[in-house]
């Protein structure tokens, strides 16, 4: 399949090279109409025309443009995912604990099992609204953070879903072991976030970035650090992670923020001290409020045992 483009040559182009005149009105490189030429694919006047040729105002150009390729599909691995636990499921909702190590859905570089690809091993369908690898997804938790996670099992549960988070009328409440004491012990952290401007792989505040807005409260206070009750109020990529860094009580374990590495050896964590702990929201079948929650995994319950060790 081609697309075939006819036109006459504009004024301003008199004079330039195929190549160059094309690339300009085109918005195609140098380089690919180079090669569009060479191939046969440029006729002016109705004659074959070379990359180095001269484009004359006024003539009629025809170019044969090939099909641009479907993207190629991104997907994981379809497997039984270790750890994995279906908290409750429904025609409409999948609701899931999310073990350490695990993505939500498949995507570019990333190898390793998903939400998506566990949860098909195991039988479920999933909604098959927005993008392929992430069917079903209406939230996320990054690999590294634990808890519960709801996926959309019909398409009225994600149309239901993707608008009650955009409305921030779910309630999505973490728990998080940050180093020190907050002061004061309970507040709110509203900065706004965007990516960090020198490494990609993070984010940071900065005074362009998107609103972002959270809430915390002191539940225990240890010598060394704070075991907090966070309740998110926007959901930005590692808002928590973020807001607490810069208030200078990174996670703990979270060496990517700033926490201090012989903390987190002391503790055994190999990874930040966060856990999306409880999840409400209204059912989409019915609208009734339901609330599900995650137990601490082991890795967390071990960190926290020692920081009450006397």
């Amino acid at each position: 399949m081609t697309d075939t483009r006819q036109l006459p040559v504009p004024d301003g182009l008199d004079g330039m090279r195929v190549d160059a005149g094309l690339s300009r009105l085109l918005g195609l490189s140098r380089t690919v109409v180079a090669a569009l030429a060479e191939d046969g694919r440029v006729a002016v006047d109705g004659r074959t025309a070379g990359k180095s040729d001269r484009l004359i105002a006024g003539s009629w150009l025809e170019v044969s443009l090939p099909e641009p390729e479907e993207p190629a599909a991104i997907s994981g691995p379809v497997e039984v995912v270790a750890g994995l636990t279906v908290l409750h499921a429904d025609d409409d909702i999948i609701v899931v604990d999310k073990p350490v190590g695990v993505a939500a859905h498949p995507s570019p570089g990333w190898t390793g099992p998903t939400v998506v690809g566990g949860l098909a091993a195991l039988g479920y369908r999933l909604s098959t609204s927005g993008a392929a690898e992430r069917q079903g997804i209406v939230h996320r938790l990054d690999v590294g953070t634990t808890g519960v996670m709801v996926v959309a099992a019909s398409e009225r549960a994600y149309t239901a879903l993707k608008r009650a988070f955009k409305e921030r009328t779910v309630d999505k409440r973490y728990h998080a072991v940050c180093q020190g004491h907050p002061d004061p012990s309970s507040g709110t952290i509203d900065a706004p976030i965007d990516r960090h401007p020198r490494h990609d792989y993070r984010y940071a505040v900065v005074a362009n970035g998107r609103p972002s807005v959270t809430h915390y409260d002191t539940v225990e206070a240890f010598r060394a650090a704070s075991l907090l009750d966070i309740r998110l109020e926007t959901g930005r990529t590692h808002q928590i992670r973020v807001h607490l860094s810069a208030v200078r009580h990174p996670c703990v374990g979270d060496i990517t923020y700033g926490a201090d590495p012989t903390l987190s050896q002391r503790l055994g964590l190999t990874r930040q001290w966060l856990h999306a702990r409880a999840l409400g929201f209204d059912h989409p079948s019915d609208g009734r409020w339901v609330e599900f929650v995650s137990p601490y995994p082991a890795d967390l319950e071990v960190a926290l045992d020692r920081l009450r060790e006397p």
